[in-house]
């Protein structure tokens, strides 16, 4: 029992994850966010403008930022995660 626990633990030890991070201007112009990474989508909400996703497995993502009516919703592409990196977008301008 303790073996097989061992490499179930083990096995875990060897997936990639990273985080994304940004804000969103004007602060109360988005509700959500989301990180597409091929068929996974992962969702997160914005508070007072910043935005996160944590322990996400690496990749290459694309952001999509959903606005609040009049605001238009904001895309960023090619969103890369590395292992144990916080990737930060910066700034997205909604109009």
């Amino acid at each position: 029992m303790i073996t097989g626990l061992a490499i179930i633990l083990f096995s875990f030890s060897f997936i990639k994850t990273g985080n994304i991070r940004g804000k969103v201007l004007p602060a109360g112009a988005a509700s959500e966010v989301f990180a597409v990474l091929g068929v996974d989508t992962l969702k997160t909400t914005v508070s007072n403008g910043n935005f996160a996703f944590q322990n996400i497995k690496t990749g290459t993502y694309t952001i999509l930022v959903k606005a609040i009516s009049p605001y238009q919703d904001a895309s960023i592409k090619n969103v890369a995660v590395i292992d144990s990196v916080t990737t930060d977008v910066g700034v997205v301008k909604l109009q």
